[in-house]
């Protein structure tokens, strides 16, 4: 017997189930976009079209966006490499740690922000915080001294990181090569410092080459070598 025309048309074929979501892969998702997005780029709705589903899908496992960015840096500070303690090269590797937290945070566009006024506390930022503190300890920088620096450097690291990203986002809007951007933007402040009336700025005019050269690499490890080196002082074994 033939099958009704009526029940042909009626009869729905079946979608195929969504596979349920997961925490992880709604983190992941999120660092993908912000690589290229930045995090004004991330949203609920914006994930969950990653996955052809309505933002609701996403509530059962992140409350909102704020706790998805401390998820997303979180997930990051598990990327930063901790080293087997030194005590003799403790300096050394606390430059180690602050480089290789400060390179991740730079790989993820301007996600950096999301640390500031914030105190991380994920599992991936904790293990950091105490191979940090210890590495510290072990060299002889005292308890207080010890936790209020890590602040300072873990600041240090974020905020440039931070500035970069938004000095990336200069250059594209500039629509010009970094390099052509980073020289251009260089010989227009020394012009501008060395126009300056001498007897108001003597020093900034005489220095304007000295204050617009270097790489910001160079710029950054003044600025950590500063920090670090300065525990010295408080050193008591």
């Amino acid at each position: 017997m033939k099958e009704s025309p009526f029940l042909r048309r009626a009869i729905k074929p079946q979608r195929t189930a969504k596979a349920p979501l997961s925490r992880d892969q709604i983190v992941q998702a999120a660092l993908r976009i912000v690589k290229v997005e930045g995090i004004d780029g991330v949203s609920m709705r914006r994930i969950a079209a990653e996955f052809d589903t309505g933002p609701s899908s996403l509530y059962a496992h992140v409350t909102n966006k704020d706790e998805l960015l401390q998820l997303m840096f979180d997930e990051i500070c598990g990327l930063m490499p901790i080293p087997v303690l030194e005590p003799a090269r403790w300096k050394e590797q606390i430059l180690e740690m602050a480089r290789a937290g400060h390179q991740v945070l730079l790989d993820h566009n301007d996600l950096a922000r999301a640390a500031l006024a914030t105190i991380p506390t994920g599992p991936n930022a904790l293990r950091i915080s105490e191979a940090m503190l210890g590495t510290m300890l072990a060299g002889g920088v005292p308890p207080r001294v010890a936790s209020w620096a890590m602040d300072r450097i873990f600041l240090y690291i974020t905020a440039d990181a931070y500035e970069m990203s938004i000095w990336r986002g200069e250059v594209g809007v500039a629509g010009s090569g970094r390099e052509n951007f980073v020289v251009e933007l260089g010989n227009d402040l020394v012009s501008y410092f060395e126009q300056l009336p001498e007897e108001e700025f003597p020093n900034l005019r005489k220095h304007a080459k000295d204050m617009v050269g270097g790489g910001t690499d160079e710029r950054f490890e003044l600025g950590l070598a500063m920090l670090v080196d300065g525990l010295d002082k408080y050193v008591t074994k």
